[in-house]
């Protein structure tokens, strides 16, 4: 098949669409399926959970590596054909433990795309990388808007036909990869001579590479945090009295602020000219202290405004950050990095529930808030600290 020359950005965002689309339909189902129809505890969806992040972490690493070191296309064909296979599978195959190795299988190929995705976003010549980025933004909270919603309704009709649908998602994006993603990355100069680059010059490009490692971190703390929206706060609202219908409808708020939201944020950003550093900054400090005010929350518009506020912080610092780490990366290694940025943020994922669960039993959920909300503020002060030795 011929290469093409460039990728464009609809491409980019119609890969994000189907990815989240699909994957939107499996996650939502795993501690449900688990312990509703295969009647097994919630300690073993847990566990299951955390192996599937746990190969979806290692997805990340090996779909970056591949990228700076092998065959780009032939990566993005291996990873969506394993995630097709898998989903596939599990039409007729979700019984225990099949649908535990399974979900494994499908995490791992998954978590290639991921990093895959994020690399070849880097690629995109017609936009810079900072609208690339917000533009995958959308395009992750549209598929993962559809794939809840649709995964809700189906369900009614049985497990199969919700893998049947997830399965039309895959497919369509094993056949956008086929036909667009053989891009020819020749023009893109990625090999840097050591004896052409001046040793000051050097010395700033592994500084830049230094600060990667902590802005990660601080990826990790965030997505530590966030995933408490999805594993103990309904949990938390429920108790207060707070149908579960509502907590939901959080969600929807949250989906379509990011939606309409995000286009209309990055064009003031880019107008005002806001430093893409300075950008991620505010943005984490508004998403980090949004947990602080969860302590006095107590009803259901505090908590929708709680949300609104959280949002706000999300669509202002978070989507910038892989185009931060993308120019701080070297040009050779830009796959490693953004498969470093999945795989701390799929971490902190992961860890989340576990974490969660025990840190409420042991101390409640208001020292929960607390903890998080200083654990991210430290995590942004240390990044802001490195970035201002490293300009």
């Amino acid at each position: 098949m011929k290469k093409r020359t460039e990728l464009g950005l609809r491409l980019v965002f119609f890969y994000s669409l189907l990815l989240n689309s699909g994957a939107a339909f499996m996650w939502p189902l795993v501690t449900m399926y688990i312990d509703d129809y295969l009647h097994k505890s919630l300690l073993v969806s847990g566990v299951s959970l955390l192996f599937i992040s746990g190969f979806t972490i290692i997805g990340n690493y090996i779909g970056g590596y591949l990228f700076d070191h092998w065959s780009a296309y032939k990566a993005a064909l291996i990873g969506i054909t394993v995630s097709t296979a898998a989903i596939l599978a599990l039409i007729f195959f979700h019984g225990w433990p099949t649908f535990a190795i399974l979900m494994v299988v499908l995490g791992f190929g998954d978590g290639i795309n991921l990093t895959l995705l994020n690399s070849y976003a880097t690629n995109v010549k017609s936009k810079d990388t900072r609208t690339v980025f917000n533009i995958l933004y959308v395009g992750l909270n549209i598929g993962v808007v559809i794939g809840t919603a649709m995964v809700g309704y189906l369900l009614k009709y049985g497990v199969a036909i919700v893998f049947m649908t997830a399965a039309v998602f895959y497919i369509l994006l094993w056949l956008l990869t086929f036909a667009y993603f053989n891009i020819d990355f020749s023009d893109y100069d990625y090999s840097i001579p050591k004896e052409e680059i001046k040793e000051e010059k050097e010395g700033i490009i592994k500084s830049n590479v230094r600060l990667i490692y902590p802005i990660c971190i601080m990826v990790f703390t965030v997505y530590l945090s966030y995933t408490l929206w999805e594993s103990v706060m309904s949990v938390h609202m429920v108790k207060m009295g707070i149908p579960f219908e509502a907590y939901s409808m959080l969600w929807t708020v949250n989906g379509l602020m990011i939606v309409f939201g995000q286009p209309i944020l990055n064009y003031v950003s880019k107008r005002l000219k806001i430093h893409l550093n300075h950008q991620v900054f505010l943005g984490v400090f508004i998403f980090a202290i949004s947990f602080y005010f969860l302590v006095y929350a107590k009803t259901f518009p505090v908590f929708l405004a709680i949300m609104i506020f959280l949002t706000f912080g999300e669509m202002l610092g978070l989507p910038d950050v892989p185009a931060w780490i993308d120019q701080l990366s070297t040009k050779s290694e830009k796959g490693k990095y953004q498969g470093m940025f999945n795989a701390l943020m799929s971490a902190g994922r992961a860890i989340s529930p576990l974490f969660a669960g025990l840190f409420v039993e042991g101390f409640g959920y208001n020292p929960l808030f607390i903890f998080v909300t200083v654990l991210m503020l430290v995590a942004l002060f240390a990044v802001m600290i490195i970035s201002r030795k490293t300009e």
